[in-house]
């Protein structure tokens, strides 16, 4: 049977990428346009211009270039770099696991990240040599230490680790993470708005400064990550597969989880708690584009990245001048999408 003339569309990858690069540079215009003072799109792309070739601004109003380079773009940035690191480490755990359920959230990495920040930031931590660095540095190894530590009991509990009882031990690391996080909330005492604004996820008054923090880990743990394409292909037809393809399965897997720690302590740090994209982003880009790693990572990064900087519009401008965090906006999208799946999954096992 022929299939429809959109769905063709759609399986052709460089459609793919097309849509995907329009989705996000729509995005990155309309983030740095819409706000308290509007700024027009053809003024942007002149300024943007002008700032890449070194020429001179014009006759553009002075207040729009403070307004775009000082306050919307970095932000804008920084929301898209969030996005694209938490959307490729959800598609790279939900190819490792096998389930469209894992994610940095549902793992559990997320709260070991949240961990690492608040114990930061509570202390006022800076360490010798890497100071504005300490946050993220703390996240990411919070991070892999939870990711570490779920799989770990996830195998004493069934040898098997069966991915459900992953996930289930996931959401209990995550759950009592919380509750420590909450109790250094309760005996903290000038840092706690600091701390519960930071908790619920935003990237509001962040420079270019946060930027040059996430950066290098964002680029450091997309690349491991599209490097090992091919052997998440293989992982996600099972682990006895892929190491009948040649596949040095423990190796690549240690190698997987460390880069989505690394891609997901790194978002934290920066932007506080922010779920579901992980989740979401991937999912979606995987039923418009197919399972191949090779084109779901990069389209992950660009459709989670354009996702997260339209969730920030949104936060920024439903109720202005008051702001809403931006994880409220990412759980109000992402709860629901999150129960459809777990309904489909579990008419598909009584359908099987």
């Amino acid at each position: 049977m022929q299939r429809p003339f959109i769905q063709k569309f759609l399986n052709n990858k460089y459609f793919a990428y097309i849509l995907a690069g329009i989705f996000l540079v729509l995005s990155i215009l309309l983030g740095i346009s819409i706000g308290t003072v509007s700024v027009p799109m053809l003024t942007i792309i002149q300024l943007i211009g002008a700032k890449l070739s070194g020429s001179t601004i014009g006759s553009i109003d002075p207040m729009y270039s403070s307004i775009v380079f000082d306050i919307r773009l970095p932000r804008v940035i920084l929301s898209g770099l969030v996005g694209a690191a938490l959307a490729i480490a959800g598609a790279a755990f939900q190819g490792l696991l096998r389930n469209p359920l894992a994610d940095p959230y549902t793992l559990g990495v997320s709260s070991g990240a949240s961990v690492g920040a608040v114990l930061t930031l509570f202390f006022q931590l800076s360490l010798p040599y890497i100071g504005s660095f300490t946050l993220p540095l703390l996240s990411i190894l919070f991070s892999f230490i939870t990711i570490f530590l779920v799989l770990s009991f996830a195998r004493k509990i069934e040898r098997s680790m069966r991915v459900e009882t992953i996930i289930l031990t996931g959401i209990i690391f995550s759950s009592f993470l919380g509750a420590l996080i909450s109790l250094m909330i309760a005996l903290t005492g000038d840092e706690l708005r600091q701390i519960i604004g930071w908790l619920l996820g935003s990237v509001s008054m962040r420079g270019w400064e946060y930027i040059k923090i996430i950066l290098p880990f964002f680029i450091i743990g997309s690349a491991i990550l599209i490097f090992n394409a091919k052997e998440l292909n293989a992982m996600s037809f099972g682990e006895e597969r892929a190491h009948h393809l040649g596949v040095n399965v423990q190796r690549r897997k240690l190698i997987i989880l460390t880069a989505g720690s690394i891609l997901t302590g790194a978002a934290v740090a920066v932007s506080g708690t922010i779920g579901f994209v992980g989740l979401v982003i991937p999912h979606l880009s995987r039923l418009l584009w197919g399972p191949d790693h090779k084109h779901l990572l990069p389209l992950s990064i660009l459709t989670g990245s354009g996702f997260l900087i339209l969730a920030d519009l949104v936060s920024r401008t439903i109720i202005s001048p008051t702001e809403l965090p931006i994880g409220v906006i990412t759980a109000l999208i992402g709860a629901p999408v999150f129960a459809i799946i777990l309904l489909q999954r579990k008419r598909m096992e009584r359908s099987g």
